[in-house]
């Protein structure tokens, strides 16, 4: 039923969906990756990630006043890892049922299939003289999202003191080296920044969180002062030149005019363990890119059996 994704999207649906990643058959796996979310990346829904079940809870609840706002109309998948995230257990901090129905508000859509008084057509055939106009549509909606998200974040922070971003930064403003990655893997770089911190290492994290729309502009600013940069990606695109993200902040940077030597790691397939050794020898191989100042191989891979 892949091609549902795309008709949702199509019928400008704001249907949001909690995606729990797991690797996409074959061989057969269930375990964490992101093929699943990375595979849909182009299907014209906003896709949002979570470093931990606190994070997924509250993107939940803003998706719904972003996916419905009249400006965007578009569907939702909030992403979370499989069994790391979605099968543990921590604290999170609830609201009560009747703020977060306060916050989402009621949706009341403009056209439906169940009004009597405007008759119309779901699923129609769309030839030549119009798809290409009602995917711009499309578009310019994912564009608009962009300020939707940030303005109900703004809304979700006044209520609930948690501030939430296109992407985190963590000990970035004046690092040297940085990875760049999504959902759980940034809570073990963070402990892995602290520990090179305290070495004298000027390591930094940019965990992305908003994924479609990507922050082009804002990514290429954020990481356009240091010397090195690792993007992580938990799936493999396949392609033989580095993974979906790492792939969008490539482009981001040089549309961005800023020049940082800049590697993939894939990492993580099927549910593969990342640890704090994994993610220190990431962090020394960017350390010997700026010592060096050259890279022998930009497509690596990172806790893979040799």
């Amino acid at each position: 039923m892949w091609e549902m994704i795309y008709i949702a999207s199509s019928l400008r649906l704001p249907i949001v969906m909690s995606l729990v990643n797991r690797a996409v058959s074959g061989p057969l796996n269930i375990h964490c990756d992101h093929s699943d979310a990375m595979g849909a990346r182009d299907s014209g829904w906003i896709m949002l990630f979570s470093e931990n079940n606190q994070e997924a809870y509250d993107n939940l609840i803003m998706a719904h006043r972003i996916a419905e706002h009249k400006d965007v109309l578009l569907p939702l998948m909030v992403c979370q890892d499989g069994f790391i995230t979605s099968h543990s257990i921590e604290n999170i901090e609830l609201l009560e049922d009747d703020k977060v129905k306060e916050f989402v508000g009621t949706y009341h859509p403009e056209h439906y299939l169940l009004n009597e008084k405007e008759q119309m057509a779901i699923g129609p055939l769309d030839v030549q003289s119009y798809l290409f106009e009602h995917k711009y549509q499309q578009a310019e909606a994912m564009r608009n999202a962009k300020k939707v998200i940030s303005e109900v974040a703004k809304d979700f922070e006044k209520m609930t003191g948690r501030k939430y971003s296109f992407f985190e930064e963590y000990m970035l403003e004046d690092a040297e080296i940085a990875i760049v990655c999504m959902n759980s893997t940034a809570g073990t770089a963070k402990t892995v920044v602290d520990e090179l911190r305290a070495n004298g290492v000027k390591a930094g994290l940019l965990k992305v969180r908003m994924f479609r729309p990507f922050p082009t502009e804002e990514i290429a600013n954020s990481l356009g002062h240091l010397k090195a940069i690792a993007v992580m990606d938990r799936s493999d695109s396949l392609n033989g030149a580095g993974g979906a993200l790492f792939e969008d902040v490539v482009s981001s940077m040089y549309v961005g005019q800023k020049q940082v030597p800049t590697v993939s790691y894939v990492y993580g397939i099927g549910g593969r363990d990342t640890t704090s050794k994994d993610i220190h020898e990431v962090y020394s191989y960017l350390q010997e890119v700026v010592d060096s100042g050259k890279i022998d191989n930009p497509y690596r891979y990172v806790g893979l059996r040799k």
